[in-house]
This record gives structure tokens, C-alpha cells and sequence, in this order.
């Protein structure tokens, strides 16, 4: 770099610095790093959009974190985190153990969700899937969510064999929200 002028090194300074901005800036927008989820379309641009794929977090029952975007399982509802249902005489934390279901039916695969539309929280209602199973239905297959205009026949499977929910007294997840004034 001897025989190049100042103007020269300056110049060639700023392209270096702005190809490796463009180059993070690609890295971080494919959702390479740890967290972060990869988009096939864009789900906020409408009500169908396509695919959301990643690591994922549960935070109860049918919501979870696929990278950084929030999820609603759509056709599923599960008893919230501060839910308890009685089970045996006994008070049971059915809320944490809906959430601790769908750890477990994640488990360290990657989910994938497909995006059918926003609700009016704005989180993408999704179809979700881990190593090939379908996590709504397996939701509602192990009793720890109630069917919500879809899985029927998993629902029914569930309470004739009282698996989770169906072998305990609890009110609809719906009713719960809708006494304490949440998701309103």
C-alpha cells in the first residue's frame, strides 16, 4: 500500500468497511446466528405468509418463540401459564405442565411453522411441526390442549383415554382468559 495515495487508502477503506457491513447485514437477516429463526416470506407483510423456521422456546402450551417471532399453534388452546386444574382431589399446575408437554414434543429439533395468518396480538397463527410431527395435534393427542376449531378427532382420542386435562377438572382455557380479563 506504499505507492497508493491517502485519498487512495481512504477510499479504499470505506468500501472494505461498508462490504463488511453488507456482509453481517446478510449474515444476521438469515437468521445464522443462535436465536434466530429463518423466514422463507415475510410474516407481518399479510395474512398467509409462508414459513417460519428455527430454534424454538415454549412459553406455555400452544404460544412458543421460533427465533425471535412469536407463534399462536391456530386450532389449538392450552391452559395458560398461571393455570391450575384439579386432578385426584389435589390442585394441579396444569398450566406448566401444558408448556412442559410441548418442551417435550420439541425436544432439540428444529420447528417448523407454517404461517396461515396474524391475530390481533400480532403473533403469526401457525401450523408447527418438530422432526416430522405435527405439534398441534400432538398437543391435543396428549389431553394438555383443547381442540379450537381443528383436531377433533385427536381431542377425542384423548378424552376417551382421560390423557392430561381430560383426567383432571378444569375450565376451558377461553373461559379462564376471559374471567381475569387477559387476551382481550
Amino acid at each position: 500500500m506504499q505507492g497508493i495515495s491517502r485519498d487512495a487508502k481512504k477510499q479504499l477503506t470505506k468500501w472494505i468497511a461498508a462490504l463488511i457491513v453488507a456482509a453481517l447485514g446478510a449474515l444476521f437477516g438469515q437468521g445464522h446466528f443462535p436465536g434466530g429463526g429463518q423466514r422463507t416470506s415475510n410474516p407481518g407483510s399479510g395474512p398467509a405468509s409462508g414459513q417460519i423456521s428455527g430454534a424454538a422456546r415454549a412459553i406455555d402450551g400452544d404460544s412458543l418463540f421460533v427465533g425471535r417471532d412469536e407463534v399462536r399453534m391456530k386450532g389449538i388452546d392450552a391452559p395458560e401459564g398461571k393455570q391450575t386444574c384439579t386432578r385426584n382431589g389435589q390442585s394441579w399446575d396444569c398450566g406448566n405442565a401444558a408448556r412442559d408437554e410441548l418442551r417435550r414434543l420439541i425436544g432439540k429439533d428444529v420447528v417448523v411453522c407454517k404461517v396461515l395468518e396474524r391475530d390481533k396480538h400480532g403473533r403469526s397463527l401457525s401450523t408447527c411441526s418438530a422432526g416430522g410431527r405435527d405439534l398441534n395435534a400432538g398437543m391435543v393427542a396428549s389431553g394438555m390442549a383443547v381442540a379450537y376449531g381443528g383436531y377433533l378427532r385427536e381431542q377425542g382420542d384423548a378424552k376417551a383415554k382421560r390423557r392430561g386435562l381430560w383426567g383432571s377438572e378444569f375450565q376451558q382455557p377461553r373461559e379462564w382468559r376471559h374471567e381475569r380479563g387477559i387476551g382481550m
